[in-house]
């Protein structure tokens, strides 16, 4: 049924689609498609504007008009069909040999004294410990996350900064994602069963300074709240020319 009343209304010509909205919204009633924020269903939109005060581009608004009342049971409906935490710690089914955890001991000073020399002139050596490194295809069981020191870093950031590995990867586990295109709910998740299970001692987010990377802190944040803990933290901002613009 149809009744004039307050709903969210997006300005899709203001929305840089960064989802911190749909982080802030309790109703799952938000969603990025095609880049924009958008409302999946005016039903499971409560109309009380939690979401407003999230968004850096005041692209959100509250409005009135003829929409359909909010369903709380279909909120309830909806919100139990999300991925759960302990979903996240599936494996693909795809059997892709990027799904296979793998990690990489330190080389010896010895084995690194003889090791080819195949590296180009200047270049410096692999921090990586461990593999996979994107975050949807690491578990929260993977052994590599056991008490590691967690870098969790905007897939754009190792092509704007060069020099990730000697400034920030060396003796931490890395998780690589794109908060804009891929599925913020699921990085909760996923977040929130490796703090429940993996005992991080610390965590370090490294973020483009455009607004799209913006939401990465808070999905780790609300991944903490979730499983109920406090780890310490610092957030890292590099500017579009590889400068470190903020540590804090």
């Amino acid at each position: 049924m149809k009744v004039t009343r307050k709903i969210i209304q997006i300005d899709e010509e203001r929305c840089d689609g960064c989802g911190n909205c749909v982080l802030s919204c309790a109703e799952g009633a938000l969603k990025i498609i095609d880049g924009k924020a958008r409302v999946i269903s005016d039903n499971l939109c409560d109309g009380l504007g939690a979401c407003i005060g999230e968004c850096p581009q005041d692209a959100l608004h509250i409005i009135e008009r003829e929409a359909e009342e909010f369903d709380e049971e279909a909120v309830e409906k909806h919100l139990e069909s999300q991925p759960h935490a302990a979903e996240a710690d599936q494996a693909l089914p795809c059997g892709c040999p990027s799904t296979q955890i793998q990690s990489f001991a330190p080389a010896s000073d010895c084995q690194a004294a003889n090791a080819p020399r195949t590296q180009a002139k200047g270049s410096v050596p692999s921090a990586l410990t461990h593999w996979p490194v994107q975050m949807r295809l690491i578990p929260p069981s993977a052994p590599f996350l056991k008490n590691a020191d967690l870098l969790v870093v905007a897939d754009c950031v190792p092509v704007a900064f060069p020099s990730l590995h000697q400034e920030f990867l060396d003796g931490k586990v890395v998780m690589l994602g794109c908060p804009k295109f891929d599925d913020a709910q699921d990085y909760i998740n996923r977040f929130a069963a490796i703090f429940e299970t993996a005992g991080i001692k610390s965590v370090t987010t490294v973020v483009m300074e455009v607004p799209c990377c913006s939401g990465l802190p808070t999905i780790v944040k609300k991944g903490m709240e979730k499983a109920g803990v406090q780890v310490p933290s610092q957030q890292v901002t590099i500017g579009t020319r590889g400068e470190i613009l903020e540590t804090r």
